[in-house]
């Protein structure tokens, strides 16, 4: 799977409930078209979440941020750049 929405774990959309959801909001969904037609759907993330897409994000860039949730990082292999020590 190339191509991936960005979903929002929606505190009255959980699956779990737990403390993980609250810090790591961010989830990738396997987009089977375009995202933005996905936009506002309730859609099951690539790590097992309930979510409702944000067709206007971008899993390549906010799948790297620190509230992307890391199963779903590690699922679509996205790597956190580095900084810059200069």
């Amino acid at each position: 799977m190339d191509t991936y929405a960005v979903g929002f774990s929606r505190p009255d959309r959980r699956s779990t409930g737990g403390d993980a959801e609250l810090q790591y909001p961010w989830h990738a969904v396997e987009a089977h078209r375009a995202p933005a037609e996905l936009d506002g759907e309730i859609e099951l993330a690539v790590c097992g979440a309930i979510v409702q897409v944000w067709g206007s994000q971008r899993w390549a860039r906010v799948g790297a941020g620190r509230t992307a949730c890391p199963e779903c990082a590690r699922l679509t292999a996205v790597s956190r750049s580095l900084s810059s020590a200069r």
